[in-house]
């Protein structure tokens, strides 16, 4: 099967990559592709990701979800193409995003604060290395907890450190490689909502790699389905803030998605006209 996409919006990725008033980075994606020995992840992949955007990246396992985000995020090198960020210069991720990833990778040796102050890398020696940790982890709604020991914090608590040790550094980019996954139902919903108002309050841009497709509609601006390490579906979600689980408009979104995800016999409703269907040619 060949993935193709189809764009359920308005939006043209060929829109001026331009950086507006925001603390968040821009991010144009163009021809990435990436293989692991004969298999063959990512193919062309051409992507953009306005400043200050929330867009969630979802899909079946092995789509290449997580992938694409490591390559964003300069984790991994691709094979071809590119990623840039508008006014950095090639390979600038590591100064411009953090990544959080599904177990926190917290150092169980350190103290809550100390653990914060590693997001800082090279300047962990400045003055107000203690500072702006305690500033992170009062962001997330931590900073009473920073002399304990990650042993004695539940699982979103120690997620919530994760979260502030990547917000020390004061990214443009927050990459999310499916932070919420361990996370039992309610704490993932809290979690979900610091994550939006630390988005909204800071200013980033956002990239969320999650298999939850409610998950994706309550946080995300922009849905991205990848099918065989392409783009295959395109969802601009124009729903207001905070988002309602439980409207007509959020489960006709997540029907879309899912229907496609489930092999919906290339039939989706489109968000614009959400009573008319439109074949995937």
């Amino acid at each position: 099967m060949t993935s193709q996409t189809t764009t359920i919006s308005a939006r043209s990725f060929d829109r001026e990559f331009a950086e507006p008033a925001s603390a968040g980075a821009a991010v144009k994606v163009r021809g990435l592709s990436k293989s692991f020995g004969a298999q063959n992840v990512l193919r062309g992949l051409d992507l953009h990701v306005g400043a200050g955007q929330f867009v969630a990246i979802v899909g079946r396992s092995g789509c290449g979800k997580s992938t694409l985000l490591r390559l964003i995020a300069g984790l991994e090198i691709p094979d071809a193409g590119s990623v840039a960020f508008a006014d950095r210069p090639p390979g600038a991720a590591g100064a411009v995003a953090r990544v959080m990833f599904q177990e926190p990778r917290l150092l169980p040796w350190a103290k809550v604060l100390a653990n914060v102050e590693v997001g800082l890398g090279a300047e962990r020696g400045r003055a107000d290395a203690k500072r702006r940790a305690l500033e992170a982890l009062d962001a997330v709604g931590l900073a009473d907890r920073a002399q304990d020991w990650p042993s004695v914090l539940s699982g979103g608590q120690k997620q919530r450190v994760a979260l502030a040790r990547a917000l020390v550094s004061r990214p443009r980019l927050l990459a999310l490689d499916e932070p919420l996954g361990a996370l039992d139902a309610l704490t993932r919903i809290e979690m979900q909502r610091l994550l939006e108002n630390v988005w909204r309050r800071e200013g980033l841009t956002a990239i969320l790699v999650t298999h939850d497709v409610s998950e994706a509609i309550a946080l995300a601006d922009r849905i991205i389905l990848l099918e065989q390490g392409a783009v295959a579906l395109e969802v601009a979600v124009d729903l207001a803030r905070p988002r309602h689980r439980g409207s007509h408009e959020f489960g006709r979104l997540e029907e879309t998605i899912l229907e496609r995800l489930l092999g919906g016999g290339g039939h989706v409703r489109t968000a614009d006209h959400p009573d008319n269907d439109r074949e995937l040619r």
